[in-house]
């Protein structure tokens, strides 16, 4: 039998591994030790499960979970062994695994009838059952018509509408017993390799937990997330009225001509959110309304859009962002890399935002200053202010809602708005879209278009910038007087063919073709939405190009 060369990244050794050998054989012969994996592998810098088999000299990477692929692969996998308990204990029931809130993933069990709590613990027991037997996972390849077949015998409507909407010749399906499902990506090769979950009633659905990245012996802890629950259910509610959850849907609708109503319609549903909250603001009487949000949220065209609709209330608004209360260079903090550490608040200057921000309420004028990013130094230039009874400021930034950067505010003076870009579509039932995913599509773009970064600038930076946003952002979601949804229904397809060609520019070699293949495959899903039709003033425009607004 020939023998191939495998080179281990791990610990840089040249394996020779027998012919058709899979990633636990070469896991193996490298003589690794790890902790809570492996559970999949980079095979030349693309994501695979351990089933994963060699007929050619390739680079290996194994995965734990403590790496984002990795977690990846263990919360399919939990979501697949909650279907198999779903239909073992309630035949016919829908299950739909929907957005990442209190740091699990919220689920719709559709039974016909309010979800009680001995609900989700005979779930919970039949996962564990599931678990502890040990369940082979098997991936099976077939022609996809013959998997479109399957899952209509099953009734499973999402996943058929999805794959008759795909070109491919064939596709990979799994099969748990006698449950079957689809995934976009990879799963565990067993179910005893899941060593920790929870599930838990909340509210009217169930919460699936999982473990910690960082610290995977233990659950993630919750946080309450009310306030961003009930814009999860209005969302439901937008995608009812529009008759568009999942991808299948979404493409159905475009195909039959109706992009440019599924345009209409989305912007039209965020004006309303909108006017609705400028209202809010006018009623209230509010001076300075703080925007804040994670990167590529739309916090810029949201504070426009804002300023706009406060003119039509009778308000003068003025824009100012936190950018420019940056301390000078040398004073920033640093890092535990002795790094400049930009996202952390003692990288603004909040004693003077606080002075210059109440010498306004008290009706004095004041020069504001500005940051020159190019000397990394503040400078005042002239630009004066002084407010009066009508006018209000808009504040956008990383940390507008961190209580610290406005503490010497009183607070029936503040307004705060939470902006973020919520999952747009499904998948289909079982395949839920990251939120991060949807921002960092965008990011790409705007990166590239506007800031001259390549993919793999912009995808190198997502860790640390995912850090920052942990830490800074959104432990402060839930202080938001109104919590503003970014995503536009219609948006994947639109950034779909102008997104394609940046994440193709990533060579195979670069680490970040793992994450650029798994994007790509990912837009591969939606059907393109021509971009002629976006309004000038869209918050997609903001990242797509086109926009009225000046940035």
């Amino acid at each position: 039998m020939s023998e191939l060369k495998i080179r281990c990244r791990n610990n840089g050794k040249r394996i020779s591994v027998p012919f058709g050998s899979n990633l636990y054989d070469v896991f193996a012969l490298a003589n690794l030790r790890m902790d809570y994996g492996p559970v999949a592998a980079r095979v030349n810098n693309k994501v695979q499960g351990m089933n994963y088999r060699f007929y050619n000299n390739k680079d290996v990477e194994f995965l734990s979970l403590s790496s984002p692929s990795g977690m990846r692969t263990y919360t399919r996998s939990l979501y697949f062994i909650l279907a198999k308990a779903v239909e073992d204990i309630f035949p016919g029931a829908q299950l739909i695994i929907g957005c990442s809130v209190s740091r699990g993933y919220y689920c719709e069990l559709r039974i016909g009838r309010p979800i009680e709590e001995k609900d989700a613990s005979l779930i919970k027991q039949r996962m564990q059952e599931i678990i502890d037997a040990d369940m082979p996972i098997h991936r099976i390849q077939c022609p996809i018509e013959e998997a479109i077949e399957m899952f209509d015998r099953r009734g499973m409507t999402s996943k058929v509408q999805l794959l008759e909407s795909q070109e491919s010749l064939y596709t990979y399906y799994y099969r748990l017993g006698e449950t079957i499902d689809y995934f976009y990506s990879c799963l565990l090769t067993s179910t005893g390799q899941v060593h920790l979950f929870d599930l838990i009633k909340l509210y009217d659905g169930l919460l699936l937990r999982i473990p910690s990245e960082k610290e995977p012996w233990r659950l993630e802890e919750m946080v309450e997330q009310t306030k961003m629950f009930d814009v999860i259910r209005e969302h439901r509610r937008w995608q009812d009225i529009l008759g568009v959850r999942t991808v299948g849907e979404f493409n159905n609708a475009v195909k039959a001509g109706f992009a440019t109503d599924l345009i209409n319609v989305s912007e039209a549903l965020q004006e309303k959110k909108l006017v609705g909250i400028a209202d809010n603001i006018a009623e209230r009487g509010s001076r300075i309304v703080l925007l804040a949000g994670p990167s590529s949220s739309g916090k810029t065209t949201t504070a426009k859009r804002l300023a706009i609709l406060l003119m039509a209330s009778g308000m003068r608004p003025h824009i100012l962002s936190t950018d420019d209360y940056f301390v000078n260079r040398v004073d920033t903090p640093r890092d535990a890399n002795g790094e400049y550490d930009f996202e952390c608040i003692g990288a603004v200057d909040t004693e003077l935002f606080n002075t210059q921000m109440n010498a306004l309420l008290r009706g004095e004028e004041v020069e504001l200053p500005r940051f020159d990013f190019q000397t990394g130094t503040r400078v005042f230039d002239g630009r004066k202010l002084r407010i009066g009874a009508d006018d209000v400021i808009l504040l956008e930034g990383n940390h507008a809602l961190n209580p610290i950067f406005t503490r010497q505010i009183p607070d029936e003076k503040k307004f705060r708005i939470y902006i973020s870009a919520l999952t747009t579509v499904q998948l289909d039932d079982h395949n839920y879209v990251p939120t991060e995913d949807i921002r960092l599509l965008r990011r790409i773009l705007r990166d590239y278009r506007y800031r001259g970064f390549s993919a793999i600038e912009t995808i190198k930076r997502g860790p640390s910038v995912q850090a920052g946003e942990e830490k800074w952002i959104l432990p402060f979601q839930e202080l938001a007087d109104a919590t503003f949804n970014s995503a536009l229904l219609y948006e994947i397809g639109v950034m779909r063919d102008q997104v394609l060609p940046i994440l193709e520019q990533v060579p195979e070699r670069a680490v970040e073709y793992a994450e650029a293949s798994r994007l790509r495959k990912f837009l591969a899903y939606f059907r393109s939405v021509p971009g002629d039709q976006v309004p000038p003033t869209s918050l997609l425009r903001e990242f797509a190009g086109g926009s009225s607004f000046k940035y």
